[in-house]
């Protein structure tokens, strides 16, 4: 078995898209890489969903056009992340396996003619990808055109969950090998309550839809079993290509807006981290969205570059409403996302699909063609890319974590919580939004990982806590960290069992509080607070409420009205060097902007002072710093700062004018500590 390189062989920063040419003539091949050229794109996803053309019928692959393809691509100097195309298994293959069909929760059987894979406990279609996985690393391993291998496409996107009979025998041997005994499943999920104790692994199934709420252990440990027979099926794949090729290996993620796979897990198993990105429509401020995604995506991977494997041109398809990319908006999103680490901005797709599903996703070369106001900005940014070839390695260094937790995420989103106006999305994008918005770069984080490297850690939605990350978090703070815990966190451990003590227990040290009661608010109500000493006086509050015990904490602030009128609702507390916050409301933008102050000052964090929607990340490279300067603004944007604009070249001695709309890069010198350069 080979070993992969940590980035594919290009030079410079990686630019293309999506290329599905088996939807076109020979001749538009010819027309597509001279264009391609013409943009700057220097790689090309190919193959993706090529899986009935590549493997005609059960072992029999015809590779005249694949072959042909490369060799194209090769010969134009564009480089190939040859994908395997296992997400959509072709029709010959559900004929010949029926039973690899995906079950629904409801007992719906999924049929063919979309996306989407098959069951991924089948041993058919786990057969299937391994072969044509083998076949396509043993025929291009040493392609010179091929640099990079895709895996499948988004995993658990549309197909998460399977409730099919193969799905439940593996199901069954997954809760054997994490639990060994029946005893200690019954234990682990609480099986007493409803008379639900087990006595044979064969009564266990999937916890299909049923007449009340399933049990909430059983859900979780089957969100844990999804992700796993996920993973493995990528695992597979990527073990069979490794036998044949050296390239690195990806699979493209879907960072904020899937939930089905967990990242922090996947990472591990991959050599690059990638993912693919869509700014949602009714968002209207996509960016921040955006940049949470960007973010992610670095995190999961360690801080190291990583790929924008898809975004749009333009508008999507498959939103209630696609809203189209206004002029500049495009390479705004692009150079965030390099902003943020990506070191390789791709697209959905090359040229636009006539026929199917997606025929009115947009696309570097659009319906309109050539002469389009997208394409000119397609070829634009290609020449911007390529001047910031000196960017590729640099990394995003963040003083502030905010904690995203996947198990604990599939646990909140359970039925039957205090309120259903609580969602774990709501309250990570408020607290990051408010970071975002004071120019603080952030990382996001494990609660059991290594946090001393962060001034601030910020928990927005920890509602699954073990003791032992518990522990890991009360550490963080007597080392002299600050940490934000928000409300409904700290509630259950990993079997979803309320903590000993009561809610918040694990966290009581570190916090100086303790939960006694959840006061939830009607639909629509809303509450006021008043800050201790005046400052900045009375902010406002939805949701949320609850009744605090102080053991230790000092109040910070107190509910004025509402169900805990007179009671504490923000606290803070000194343990050992460090300080721990207690917010048990759901604030509005201008409480969180109160608090945060306050937190900043606790945690020596230093907010830009630039004006909202003025986006400034850094790389920090071996010899110099990259200043990512993006403008949401309408109106001009003066920086201090002095170096060189990348973009134009342009020489820059004290301050940097960036137009509304606008992007700048501005290369500074490393200044050491002491001074010196």
């Amino acid at each position: 078995m080979t070993s992969s390189p940590a980035w594919p062989d290009l030079r410079g920063i990686a630019y293309g898209g999506d290329y599905t040419p088996e939807q076109w003539p020979r001749e538009t091949w010819i027309e597509d890489v001279a264009l391609m050229k013409q943009a700057g794109v220097n790689l090309v996803s190919v193959g993706i969903f090529a899986w009935a053309l590549i493997e005609t019928d059960e072992g029999e692959f015809d590779f005249a056009w694949l072959d042909e393809l490369l060799d194209l691509l090769h010969e134009n100097g564009i480089r190939a992340d040859l994908g395997t195309p296992t997400a959509s298994p072709p029709a010959w293959f559900f004929a010949a396996h029926p039973d690899a069909r995906v079950l629904t929760r409801d007992g719906t059987v999924m049929g063919f003619g979309a996306r989407g894979m098959a069951s991924h406990s089948s041993p058919a279609y786990r057969d299937a990808v391994v072969r044509i996985a083998s076949a396509l690393a043993e025929r291009y391993g040493d392609h010179p055109a091929v640099v990079l291998w895709h895996i499948h496409n988004e995993y658990g996107v549309p197909v998460g969950e399977d409730y099919s009979e193969q799905s439940v025998r593996a199901f069954r041997g997954w809760l054997q090998d994490r639990y060994g005994t029946l005893d200690a499943l019954n234990t682990a999920w609480g099986t007493t309550f409803w008379g639900q104790r087990y006595g044979d692994w064969e009564h266990i199934g999937a916890p299909a839809a049923a007449p009340s709420v399933v049990n909430p252990a059983q859900r979780l440990d089957f969100a844990r079993f999804t992700d796993h027979q996920l993973r493995e099926c990528f695992i597979l794949e990527r073990d069979a290509i490794r036998a044949h090729a050296a390239q690195p290996i990806t699979t493209n993620f879907m960072a904020n807006q899937s939930w089905t796979t967990d990242m922090w897990a996947w990472a591990r198993e991959l050599d690059i981290v990638s993912d693919d990105h869509y700014l949602w429509a009714a968002d209207e401020e996509g960016e921040i969205g955006l940049a949470i995604a960007a973010d992610l995506s670095r995190s999961v991977g360690g801080g190291k570059p990583w790929i924008l494997m898809e975004h749009s041109t333009s508008a999507v398809n498959w939103q209630p409403r696609n809203v189209a990319k206004r002029p500049g908006e495009m390479a705004r999103n692009s150079l965030s996302h390099l902003a943020r680490g990506a070191d390789a901005i791709l697209f959905f797709q090359w040229r636009a699909s006539r026929s199917g599903a997606e025929k009115f996703h947009s696309a570097m070369i659009p319906h309109a063609g050539t002469e389009s106001r997208v394409f000119r900005e397609v070829v634009d940014l290609g020449a911007k890319l390529g001047r910031l070839d000196e960017v590729r390695g640099s990394r995003v260094v963040a003083d502030v974590a905010v904690l995203w937790d996947f198990e604990s995420f599939w646990a909140q989103d359970l039925e039957w919580r205090p309120s259903e106006d609580i969602t774990h999305q709501t309250q990570v994008r408020a607290y990051y939004e408010q970071l975002w918005r004071d120019g603080i770069t952030v990382d996001f984080a494990l609660p059991g990982q290594d946090l001393s490297g962060y001034r601030l850690v910020v928990a927005p939605a920890q509602y699954l806590l073990s003791a032992a990350d518990a522990a890991n978090l009360t550490a963080y703070v007597e080392a002299g960290g600050t940490l934000v815990v928000s409300f409904f966190s700290g509630i259950v451990d990993e079997n979803d069992a309320v903590h000993p003590g009561g809610f918040g227990a694990p966290l009581k040290d570190a916090l100086g509080v303790r939960v006694e009661e959840f006061l939830p608010l009607r639909e629509g109500d809303a509450t006021t607070i008043a800050w201790s000493g005046g400052e900045p006086g009375t902010l406002g509050a939805t949701a949320w409420q609850e009744d605090l015990v102080v053991e230790g904490a000092e109040v910070v602030a107190t509910y004025i009205d509402g169900p805990g009128a007179g009671r504490p609702a923000i606290t803070r507390h000194s343990h050992g060097a460090g300080t721990g916050w207690y917010v048990s409301t759901k604030l509005d933008r201008a409480g969180l902007t109160a608090l945060m102050g306050a937190v900043y000052a606790d945690a020596d964090v230093a907010p830009s002072g630039y004006p909202e929607g003025f986006e400034l990340v850094t790389r920090r490279g071996a010899d110099a710093d990259y200043l990512v300067a993006i403008n949401h603004r309408s109106e001009t944007v003066s920086l201090r700062a002095a170096g060189t604009e990348l973009l134009t070249g342009t020489q820059i001695a004290g301050m940097l004018d960036v137009a509304g709309g606008e992007v700048a890069v501005l290369r500074t010198p490393r200044v050491l500590e002491g001074g010196g350069l």
